[in-house]
């Protein structure tokens, strides 16, 4: 058995709270700008007219009550609708980093690292505020950690797929400590004016700090017992947004708020595909490490929708999940990608007693899949 522990966590919360009454009263704000201003082409049939959306259609459809921002001026404003995000010279901390760093001092300070301890880290994102050089060396010059860092993505997995990166690093002795960074900085890649997919995502950051178990300070401790990684190709959650944009023929400003260069999803085909995969990959991990799903004290998951929480908590267990079994974080910080079942993590853990266990499960595009077992030590 491997000796690879959560040793701490963190989280870093942006200032700013965006409530679904605000995003729906400017969406619909928008959407009598325009059908008001193409009332003509509307009534002609040449374009639809663009529907309300409403406080409740979104709670049911996802869950979610609120969503936090970096920058909220700007995401209300119906002639913008995206943050205004002020530019940064190169001498000074980048956004990404700035709310990686918050999160990962939380992290270090719960394991009781100092971060020249930390000779690696990953910086682990669904989106990545520039190609290179990468957020995460700067983070780690921030820090003042040792080593070596990268940047890497597999989109809403990526947390889970960094930390097992990061137990490869461990088992094979070429790190000593590591600490794993996700600044989920989305809200500008969102489409504030699409009515399916305006609320979904929230800023946010998380940070663990992995090591051996002989190194670890007397904190309270998680073993990884087992990790299981999938993907499967899919087009049903993706953005075609990147530097190539720039280089096509006939470009026009127009071209990069055209739908394809924002979040796109087809969620009934994510819930249909994605699911199964899921609950198939977690429910053969338990039988090869023959454990139980009724020795599975808590399952945190990616949190995108409440209801493909619901969906996966009952098909594992059985029966619908009872309080604390499966606990959600989403109606409070929305979707955060790759950060959402580690803010679970981070959040219901402290009742753990020794020999509990849980699974630590993301799920997004790719498809990807990731699932951790780990046990309270």
């Amino acid at each position: 058995m491997n000796d690879v522990v959560i040793s701490g966590t963190g989280l870093f919360t942006p200032p700013n709270v965006v409530t679904n009454a605000e995003l729906v009263e400017a969406y619909n704000a928008y959407a009598d700008k325009f059908n008001s201003e193409n009332a003509k082409a509307i009534e002609s049939g040449e374009l639809e007219a663009i529907s309300h959306s409403s406080v409740e259609f979104i709670e049911k459809a996802s869950g979610i009550k609120q969503r936090y921002a970096m920058y909220k001026e700007g995401i209300l404003d119906i002639d913008r609708m995206l943050p205004v995000v002020p530019r940064r010279s190169v001498d000074e901390l980048s956004i990404s980093a700035e709310m990686a760093v918050a999160a990962a001092k939380e992290a270090l300070t719960q394991a009781q690292k100092d971060p020249h301890e930390i000779d690696l880290v990953i910086c682990g994102s669904s989106t990545t505020q520039r190609h290179w050089p990468a957020v995460a060396v700067e983070i780690q010059q921030s820090l003042g950690c040792t080593g070596y860092s990268y940047d890497m993505s597999i989109a809403c997995s990526t947390a889970t797929f960094a930390i097992s990166n990061a137990m490869d690093a461990l088992l094979s002795g070429s790190a000593n400590s590591v600490l794993v960074v996700n600044p989920e900085y989305v809200t500008p890649q969102v489409n504030f004016r699409d009515r399916d997919s305006h609320f979904i995502f929230g800023d946010v950051a998380t940070a663990v700090v992995l090591e051996r178990q002989k190194t670890a300070a007397e904190v309270p401790l998680f073993r990884i017992l087992d990790r299981k990684l999938k993907t499967v190709f899919s087009n049903n959650i993706r953005t075609d947004f990147s530097y190539l944009t720039r280089a096509e023929e006939n470009l026009t400003l127009e071209r990069f708020f055209e739908p394809d260069q924002w979040f796109v999803q087809h969620g009934r085909k994510v819930f249909k595909e994605l699911l199964p995969l899921v609950c198939n990959l977690v429910t053969s991990q338990l039988e090869e490490n023959k454990v139980e799903i009724s020795a599975i004290r808590r399952m945190w998951l990616h949190q995108a929708n409440i209801n493909m929480n619901q969906f996966a908590a009952q098909k594992l267990l059985g029966r619908p999940a009872e309080d604390g079994e499966a606990p959600i974080i989403l109606d409070d910080y929305a979707n955060t990608a790759s950060a959402g079942a580690i803010i679970a993590f981070h959040k219901f853990r402290e009742d753990f007693s020794p020999g509990d266990r849980g699974i630590i499960c993301s799920f997004g595009a790719g498809y990807s899949i990731g699932s951790l077992l780990v046990e309270k030590l």
